[in-house]
């Protein structure tokens, strides 16, 4: 039972430190040329962990978690796209790191490119044809989103398991 009450509280801490880099990211300036509210995915680091560490269901309380901040605070659609996109990401994160073993570096364009593709779903759900437009950008900061979460989260990962949070 200790095992568990463990891993509930790294999820609530966990779920905390996504919300907080979600807000600063939301803080961040629109950057020209570059879709709306394109953003680095800073918060996707702590999903691909807790999928890593502590299993999908935790991870998937944590992008739930996310994407109901999103509607508090943004509204319905950039929460259902947060939600969709976080909820798409978490899982494709998981399967890619747990079950094929591949690089963190993989797993995070793997997350950042089903996060990207479940907007886009949304996106074109909501408007159309017209977000259709967003798609070679958005291809493009998939990969590179993706590599530097991926690559964050392996330089902290060492931390982290000096801390013992990886042990469940």
């Amino acid at each position: 039972m200790r095992k568990k009450s463990k891993k509930v509280a790294v999820c609530g801490l966990l779920g905390a430190l996504a919300l907080v880099l979600a807000l600063l990211e939301g803080l961040l300036p629109p950057i020209p040329g570059l879709p709306p509210g394109a953003k680095p995915g800073l918060s996707n680091i702590v999903t691909m962990f807790a999928a890593g560490s502590l299993g999908l269901p935790y991870a998937l309380a944590v992008a739930l978690l996310k994407g109901g901040f999103a509607f508090l605070t943004r509204g319905v659609t950039p929460g259902l796209m947060s939600l969709c996109g976080g909820l798409a990401s978490t899982l494709a994160m998981w399967l890619v790191w747990k079950k094929t073993r591949l690089s963190l570096l993989f797993t995070g364009i793997c997350g950042a490119l089903a996060h990207n593709a479940a907007q886009l779903c949304v996106a074109l759900a909501l408007t159309g044809r017209a977000a259709l437009f967003y798609v070679p950008a958005m291809l493009l900061l998939s990969v590179l989103c993706g590599l530097c979460t991926g690559l964050l989260l392996q330089l902290l990962l060492p931390v982290l398991e000096k801390l013992h949070l990886t042990d469940f």
